[in-house]
């Protein structure tokens, strides 16, 4: 426990001294039509968890080394997307490597079977964007991520497919940056740094579940931002829109924009609703496949009810851009 609490507070040093460092060379986050924040706020705080896997690899001898190097480089390329633009290929081709590395760590390279590798890579890749994507309003991020990780822990205390410790400082990690960032005005933003790093993690963790227990239903860990990634792109397609432009369409942005609902409510929300998805796999006696069948039932259903009530507040705000 002693451990924990000196690593608690060399995270929360390590945040402050990041702050110090941003806010000296200017990495901010500037608000604009698409955000849904109104105040410059420093970017990047979500490198802790980068230094958070570091630490960990130091103490705890580095025993997952081509994931910790596939995390450096997908955080190092992101944090300098976050403080100068990078092409979109550059940073996919990084992230395919990285991914690539994770699987190695896996050890799940088969040259016969490269097809359902390549299918893999993209969908693991596809997972993080995604992850990336929805990181837009204050608390979402940590507290989504927080949501993932607690029956990751809880599973693993019965089954041990990972080390305990890594998740625990992961956790640390992610509870240092909620403290600044899950408020009302946020003293920082993860940025692509911060998101792609954690989904990179979460991925890593989840993937070591299934893999273990060759049971991929427990894809349902992320079922929420599933839902709402993957609807909000087929909505954006049928709206013959460009997938690369930013935008303010998914549903917890219409909650925080259009609602104006307060953000740390939308990202409680958020968290709560897939604790509960996920802990209600863990718990019930039921079979995986048809709780996985019908959680993602009723979160398209409650997705496309929502939708269809509220997004014409959107298409107004949008409206109003124009004029």
């Amino acid at each position: 426990m002693l451990i924990y609490i000196l690593l608690f507070f060399t995270l929360l040093l390590a945040e402050l001294l990041y702050f110090r460092i941003a806010d000296k060379f200017n990495i901010i986050d500037k608000p604009n039509e698409r955000s849904s924040h109104k105040r410059i706020v420093l970017r990047g705080g979500g490198i802790i968890f980068l230094i958070g896997v570091w630490i960990w690899s130091v103490i705890f001898r580095f025993q997952y080394p081509w994931f910790w190097v596939g995390l450096t480089l997908v955080a190092l390329v992101s944090f300098i997307d976050d403080i100068r633009s990078l092409p979109d290929s550059v940073r996919l081709i990084v992230q395919f490597v990285a991914m690539f590395l994770m699987f190695y760590q896996f050890g799940i390279l088969n040259w016969q079977s490269w097809w359902i590798i390549l299918l893999a890579l993209i969908v693991c890749v596809g997972i993080s964007n995604a992850y990336n994507f929805m990181d837009g309003i204050n608390g979402i991020t940590g507290g989504y991520s927080i949501a993932v990780l607690l029956p990751l822990i809880f599973l693993n205390h019965k089954m041990s497919f990972i080390d305990a410790n890594f998740l625990w400082v992961t956790l640390l990690s992610l509870l240092v940056f909620c403290f600044f960032n899950f408020r009302k005005r946020a003293k920082c933003f993860a940025g692509d740094v911060g998101s792609l790093s954690i989904a990179f993690i979460i991925v890593f963790a989840l993937g070591k579940l299934i893999l273990q227990t060759g049971d991929f239903t427990y894809i349902v860990f992320l079922a929420l931002y599933g839902v709402d990634s993957v609807l909000t792109i087929c909505h954006r397609i049928l709206l013959h829109e460009n997938l690369g432009q930013a935008h303010r369409k998914h549903a917890y942005q219409l909650m925080a924009n259009e609602l104006k609902i307060p953000h740390v409510v939308v990202s409680s929300f958020y968290m709560i609703v897939q604790l509960l998805v996920s802990f209600g796999m863990v718990l019930l006696s039921m079979n995986h496949w048809l709780y996985l069948v019908t959680v993602l039932v009723v979160l398209c259903e409650g997705y496309l009810f929502f939708m269809k009530r509220y997004y014409h507040l959107h298409e107004a705000y949008l409206r109003s851009l124009n004029n």
